[in-house]
């Protein structure tokens, strides 16, 4: 009689929320061809994400093109763009997805943040 082994792999672990930013495949998408408008290639410069005081809930997002990462920036690259986020505003960031939503309504970036405790109806103002 013949003995042979299994072997059994283990469950996969629960996915563990993301480290730093994603950006959804829309998203990069519609930031590569606002780029292309302002005439910033990606090779020079990327997306500047931040956070700064103020709006209805007490903070608000800050979304702009840069010419080039400052010295302290975290950089995330996705394909050929590239986003910066300044170190102050990556406490309120990190694990963030942005995205693009187009609907009949409204077009435009959406933050989806899990730092957020609050935020109001115009979706650019958050609590952390």
């Amino acid at each position: 009689m013949e003995d042979t082994l299994k072997t059994i792999a283990p469950p996969a672990p629960a996915a563990a929320p993301a480290k730093g930013i994603q950006v959804t495949e829309k998203a990069i998408a519609r930031i590569r061809v606002a780029m292309a408008k302002e005439g910033i290639s990606p090779e020079q410069g990327g997306l500047r994400l931040g956070v700064q005081g103020g709006g209805c809930s007490g903070l608000s997002y800050n979304i702009r093109f840069d010419t080039q990462p400052r010295e302290r920036d975290r950089v995330f690259q996705f394909d050929d763009v590239r986003v910066f986020v300044d170190p102050k505003s990556f406490i309120y960031l990190h694990g963030m997805i942005l995205d693009y939503q187009e609907t009949l309504m409204q077009q435009g970036f959406v933050f989806v943040n899990p730092n957020s405790t609050k935020s109001c109806g115009c979706g650019s103002s958050f609590s952390a």
